[in-house]
């Protein structure tokens, strides 16, 4: 996987934009959740600065990942299309001090480095975007069974003729 390494506060000061297509198979712990290394993750990483005055990054990610259905237990593709707003701190005290002045729940507030590995927010970000029990909307195979089940006539219809 290509190490992109960062110096979060200098990336977000300078406006900082990076962007890339990785495959899955790069990705260690994504693809130990897939059913397969196939697929390929699109990214974005974008630096600023919040009204606030704090260092911020937008990330997003998409793409298509072979993950097992937890009903089936066949796999399947699962589309992943998420993005965040990462905002950092100097230390962990720092980012606590940002959590209470910004109070929003939708913004993740972080320790920042200057030896940032981009590649493992990129990886993280996928990761919280796949689901926690994944699984077809319709399993193939219980789409089957209800067409046959269907199809077949109730044994009781036969009874339902002798009682007359």
């Amino acid at each position: 996987m290509d190490a992109f390494v960062i110096d979060a506060f200098e990336f977000c000061r300078t406006n900082s934009l990076r962007e890339g297509v990785t495959p899955v198979a790069e990705m260690t712990r994504l693809s130990k959740e897939c059913a397969d290394n196939s697929g390929s993750i699109t990214w974005k990483a974008e630096g600023s600065t919040s009204k606030q005055g704090f260092p911020q990054m937008r990330l997003s990610v998409s793409g298509t990942v072979q993950l097992n259905c937890q009903r089936c237990l066949t796999p399947f593709g699962h589309a992943i299309d998420s993005s965040t707003l990462l905002m950092f701190g100097k230390d962990d005290a720092h980012a606590d001090e940002i959590e209470e002045i910004i109070d929003d729940e939708s913004i993740d507030v972080v320790v920042g480095t200057r030896d940032m590995k981009l590649m493992d927010l990129v990886e993280d970000e996928a990761l919280l975007a796949l689901p926690q029990a994944p699984k077809h909307e319709q399993c193939p195979d219980a789409a089957l069974l209800e067409k046959a089940r269907s199809e077949k006539p109730s044994p009781f219809a036969g009874l339902q003729s002798l009682k007359k």
